[in-house]
């Protein structure tokens, strides 16, 4: 009897998470990973290590990586059944060039059979105020044979590199594309959900790492844990308010891209975006942060979420805050104190099932 042909699964972007997702995606399927930098290409391969993005972790031997762009998408395209994927393993604003990149190689390799391209960024286009699927059918618009979507939820990229046990969900409305996300991923220390609200999943994905950046403020401010957890339960409201008014769903918001997600971020050692509002909280300026090499998603994509809440009429009173500490100059007390001093008013349930 002929066994099945593995996967063929190509990893754009050798970061921590596109280097954590080529770590999981390698013992179901046949991965490659592409690296800008041929030197660290060289050094995952060989050495089996990327110190630069996840220092002290060991990566498998089985993965390869390249810094041949076309090499990585023909690994990819060569696969004649429905198993083909390639994951953007790159952040918001690195996404529109890949995906330019990517049309112009498929325009030139077509797949042999069915192709998926999942993304894994969170975030807004800063300037445009685009969520990442608005960017990447743009980018394929000719393309229309493809199967997009987007793969989320919480997570950090040093625990998946290390094995330890995730809950992803790919969000797309293509059910191939479904299917070739949890055959390269589901069942060996994660766990791949399906939803089909895109929308619901990137505005949650994109919004939690402004409150993250909140509650780091007040962590940082040592307010306790009563204010972590209001910050934590309003703020997912302000995810689901917003995202209701961009398309979404609400009960997205009940699931691993709203709740579980802001919970990870908000409260995390390895979050980010908490450490950059603890380093605010503490008396560091936004650019000696940035410039230490302390990058965070929430502080790219601030001032979008707000201004797409003004042009919707929603209500943002936290992710407003936290856009008055980083770019105003507003003292991070002042800011707490200006939400406390709010009007009262009933609680409407943040999530509706």
């Amino acid at each position: 009897m002929n066994s099945q042909p593995r996967p063929r699964v190509s990893v754009l972007g050798a970061g921590s998470w596109g280097t954590a997702l080529a770590v999981l995606a390698t013992t179901r399927a046949d991965t490659l990973l592409w690296a800008r930098n041929p030197e660290l290409a060289r050094t995952i391969s060989r050495d089996h290590a990327n110190p630069r993005y996840l220092p002290d972790t060991a990566l498998p031997a089985a993965l390869q990586a390249t810094a041949d762009f076309q090499q990585a998408i023909n690994h990819a395209c060569s696969a004649e059944d429905d198993n083909a994927l390639i994951i953007l393993g790159v952040p918001v604003v690195g996404l529109s060039g890949l995906c330019s990149a990517l049309a112009q190689a498929l325009s030139q390799t077509p797949p042999r059979g069915k192709l998926s391209i999942v993304w894994t960024c969170k975030g807004f286009q800063p300037d445009t105020g685009q969520l990442p699927q608005q960017i990447a059918m743009q980018a394929f618009k000719a393309l229309p044979e493809l199967g997009l979507g987007v793969l989320s939820g919480p997570s950090f990229a040093r625990e998946v590199a290390q094995g330890l046990p995730v809950a992803l969900t790919v969000a797309t409305a293509h059910d191939w594309t479904a299917r070739a996300t949890i055959t390269a991923l589901h069942g060996t220390n994660a766990r791949i959900y399906t939803s089909t609200d895109i929308v619901g999943v990137e505005v949650g994905g994109a919004l939690k790492n402004v409150m993250a950046i909140a509650c780091g403020i007040s962590d940082g401010l040592a307010l306790g844990t009563n204010a972590r957890a209001a910050l934590i339960t309003r703020g997912l409201a302000e995810m689901q308010r917003l995202g209701l008014a961009l398309g979404g769903q609400a009960p997205t918001f009940a699931g691993l891209t709203g709740l579980g997600d802001l919970v990870l971020t908000a409260t995390g050692d390895l979050s980010r975006n908490r450490q950059v509002g603890i380093a605010i909280a503490q008396g560091k300026k936004l650019d000696d942060i940035l410039a230490g090499g302390l990058t965070a998603e929430g502080v790219r994509c601030a001032r979008a979420a707000l201004t797409l809440g003004r042009q919707h009429s929603v209500s943002l009173p936290i992710t407003e805050a936290v856009c008055k500490v980083l770019f105003d100059g507003m003292a991070p007390m002042q800011a707490v104190s200006g939400l406390l001093a709010r009007d009262a008013g009933p609680e409407s349930p943040s999530v509706y099932l």
